[in-house]
C-alpha cells in the first residue's frame, strides 16, 4: 500500500491503517485489532517484498497496460536526475538563491 499510494514513511503508513478501513481489509486486520508497530510494515518492505520480484511484476504489468492502451510507446525511458538545493543545516537560513560565503 505504501508504494501504491506513495507512503513513504511506515509511521504515517500505521496512521493512514487506523483510519482507512480498505487499508485494514488489505492488511487482514479486524475494526477492533490492533496496528502493528511500524517496525513490522518496514521489515515487510525491506525482508519480505525485495527476496520476491512481486513488484517488479506489478510494475511491468502497468507498463504493458500503458502500452496496449496506446498511452506509451514503451521504446525508450527517460529519468529527471535534476539537482535540487538542500538545507541540511536547521540553524543556518539562507535563502537558496543567495550566493553563500
Amino acid at each position: 500500500m505504501g508504494y501504491v499510494f506513495a507512503i513513504r514513511s511506515e509511521r504515517q503508513l500505521c496512521s493512514e491503517v487506523q483510519v482507512n478501513l480498505a487499508y485494514r481489509w488489505f492488511c487482514q486486520l479486524g475494526i477492533e485489532d490492533g496496528i502493528p508497530d511500524h517496525s513490522v510494515f518496514s521489515r515487510a518492505r525491506h525482508e519480505r517484498f525485495r527476496q520476491s520480484d512481486a513488484l517488479r511484476r506489478v510494475f511491468e504489468s502497468v507498463v504493458a497496460k500503458c502500452i496496449a492502451a496506446g498511452l506509451v510507446g514503451g521504446e525508450g525511458f527517460s529519468i529527471d536526475a535534476s539537482q535540487i538545493r538542500a538545507d541540511v543545516d536547521k540553524k543556518k537560513r539562507t535563502p537558496g538563491d543567495q550566493p553563500e560565503g
